[in-house]
């Protein structure tokens, strides 16, 4: 267990961040996988740039790594060319 004041902030903050970041990554990858879902190709490219915004600013928060955002628009994009 810390000792220090500042220690035990800092496990505080780890804790509610871990949470948040949770929470973002598995709004994310529901986003991702209803898009993924989708058949109808204009419904797909409109919900498009919604996902990938989100995509782009987990990678911005380091919640996901920035390659990972790049192939997961990368592959969403080749999903809906293939409508």
């Amino acid at each position: 267990m810390a000792n220090h004041q500042s220690a035990k902030k800092r496990i505080r903050q780890n804790e509610v961040r871990k949470l948040r970041n949770k929470y973002y990554a598995k709004t994310m990858r529901n986003a991702v996988k209803k898009l993924r879902g989708l058949s109808d190709k204009a419904e797909a490219e409109t919900m498009y740039p919604k996902v990938t915004s989100l995509i782009d600013r987990l990678a911005r928060k380091n919640v996901i790594h920035d390659n990972k955002a790049s192939n997961l628009k990368s592959k969403l994009a080749i999903h809906i060319a293939k409508l």
